[in-house]
């Protein structure tokens, strides 16, 4: 019997380039999972209109990326714990009963990554993640979960990240500060960085001390590509001898989201593997 093709996509604007189409193709060829995931791109007030499309159509799954996690968060019947907490929905799942679950992979794409691929350990650590937009808010609870020793939020405007630290201070110690006062700690004070700013994707670094960086340093950038990125050259110039990208954050998430989908969890490293083979091309 011929098993019949269930249909994901993934929606972004743009959406060009990402990588989730290659991604759940290698999921789906290691668990022989039969899939159709493509890319969609509404325009940016047009997302509930192209996911009640998707959905009535046939549609199984959708990942979400920029601008339309809220939107996302919004659309969605039910949410996940995680998925409510983070404020947005990077993953919505068609329910046996014609709801749609709305969740967020993206903390646990990061903390599988650094822990369980990059063998990190974060408990009893001190932690600086650098920015307080989406990206932080996606994963700082389970961050925070991990029971580092300290976590602090450094952003360019502080009132920004207090907003966003007093939603997730009942988890664990979370402390916020401007850029301007990250002088103030010792040099090497912290043993893991977390650059997950938007003015990486631009090749920009927000103001830093040079003392944040000893050889221990470990560094690890939310975004990834082709090249090391600016914050990652940045750590290494200054002897930082650890440092990682996101594209096993990346990797992870995905497979978090094909595992709501399909009930099996694909093996990350491979597609990793391949994943990294494929920006080089």
């Amino acid at each position: 019997m011929v098993e019949m093709t269930k249909h994901y996509q993934v929606v972004g604007n743009p959406i060009a380039q990402s990588k989730s189409p290659f991604i759940h193709a290698e999921f789906a060829k290691q668990t022989q999972q039969v899939i159709s995931y493509q890319r969609a791109c509404p325009e940016v007030d047009g997302f509930a209109i192209e996911a009640q499309r998707f959905f009535g159509s046939g549609g199984l799954g959708m990942n979400v990326t920029a601008p339309f996690k809220l939107d996302a968060y919004n659309f969605a019947d039910s949410l996940t714990p995680r998925a409510t907490l983070a404020g947005a929905v990077n993953t919505l799942a068609l329910q046996d009963d014609g709801s749609i679950l709305g969740d967020n992979t993206d903390g646990y794409g990061l903390v599988t990554d650094i822990t369980q691929q990059l063998g990190w350990t974060l408990k009893g650590k001190n932690i600086l993640v650098l920015g307080a937009g989406g990206a932080v808010r996606g994963v700082l609870q389970l961050l925070l979960e991990q029971r580092p020793a300290q976590l602090v939020l450094a952003n360019r405007t502080l009132a920004k990240a207090e907003a966003l630290a007093s939603v997730f201070t009942h988890l664990g110690p979370l402390e916020v500060v401007e850029f301007a006062a990250l002088p103030a700690f010792p040099a090497g004070h912290f043993d893991l960085i977390i650059n997950a700013t938007s003015a990486s994707l631009a090749g920009d670094l927000p103001p830093l001390p040079e003392a944040l960086i000893a050889p221990e340093t470990h560094c690890y950038d939310m975004t990834y590509g082709a090249q090391p990125t600016v914050f990652l050259r940045w750590a290494e110039s200054l002897g930082a001898g650890v440092r990682a990208d996101g594209l096993g954050m990346l990797v992870g998430q995905a497979a978090e989201s094909f595992r709501l989908w399909h009930g099996v969890m694909p093996e990350v490293k491979p597609v990793m593997a391949a994943l990294r083979q494929h920006l080089k091309a």
